[in-house]
């Protein structure tokens, strides 16, 4: 078996050299992306897109378990994944690294998703549903699945956020070819996955999006909260571009899966 999967490692890289040698020109130094412009000259990303990783289920390396309703079996079992932290591991404080133990301990009763609530960021980027940019020169519109979760990145309006809210507030600018878009204003009540990782009011987020390809942004996100970490960190994923004929945002409106479990305490009961 090891000779097996030693070989499936050599053939792939080999696979990639060769790859890598007929997408390099012969000066020997790849051509940089250039994205379709839009009527003011800005890189176009408008589109729909969605990520293919297991940060869902926890953006830190982790292996495959069991799901928390285990009559599901299979179906509700965590695949494993190589993380989305550069680094390896988030850079918890003693105390808030205790607080993320117990959320995943807690995670059926606490974990935000669960009861339909916005789902923050980046946390909206590498859900399991697609997101569509909308884009204009004044504002650029991010219209996510889950939820209807919707952001507003005010590209020359810039200003404090008026208030905390979910999904924060986001100023953007361009540099080059990419999106740079510093948002703030959160409040302490989302997460960064299902597994229980977590952010004060005091989170700040500095997101950059560049496109590879007219397929691929790149996507990166810097993380700030003096209260939670001991250091900004960073996250780093590729985005892919939803090709298929007619691909669309479907409504997704999950408060009306979740009212049994929120308010079914409140309903009157049948008089016996």
């Amino acid at each position: 078996m090891r000779n097996c999967l030693t070989r499936a490692v050599i053939a792939t890289v080999g696979a990639v050299a060769v790859f890598s040698l007929a997408v390099t020109p012969a000066g020997g130094q790849a051509r940089a992306y250039r994205a379709p412009r839009t009527a003011d000259g800005k890189p176009n990303f408008s589109g729909i897109w969605q990520a293919l990783t297991e940060a869902y289920w926890d953006i830190e390396a982790h292996s495959a378990g069991p799901g928390l309703v285990l009559d599901l079996g299979a179906s509700n079992a965590v695949p494993g994944g190589i993380g989305i932290v550069e680094g390896g591991m988030i850079p918890y404080k003693p105390e808030a690294l205790t607080k993320k133990k117990e959320n995943y301990s807690n995670r059926l009763k606490l974990d935000p998703e669960i009861k339909c609530y916005l789902p923050g960021v980046p946390r909206a980027n590498y859900m399991p549903y697609p997101f569509q940019i909308v884009q204009g020169p004044k504002y650029i519109m991010m219209v996510h699945t889950y939820a209807g979760a919707v952001r507003t990145i005010y590209m020359d309006e810039h200003q404090e956020a008026p208030a905390d809210s979910w999904m924060g507030w986001s100023n953007g600018h361009w540099e080059g070819e990419t999106l740079v878009v510093d948002t703030t204003g959160f409040n302490d009540q989302t997460w960064f996955d299902r597994a229980g990782n977590f952010h004060s009011d005091a989170l700040h987020v500095i997101e950059r999006f560049t496109a590879t390809s007219p397929e691929l942004l790149l996507y990166e996100a810097t993380i700030e909260d003096p209260k939670v970490f001991t250091r900004p960190w960073k996250v780093s994923m590729p985005l892919y571009r939803r090709v298929e004929k007619n691909a669309q945002i479907m409504e997704f409106k999950c408060v009306d899966f979740v009212e049994d479990l929120i308010y079914g305490h409140l309903r009157k009961q049948p008089s016996k």
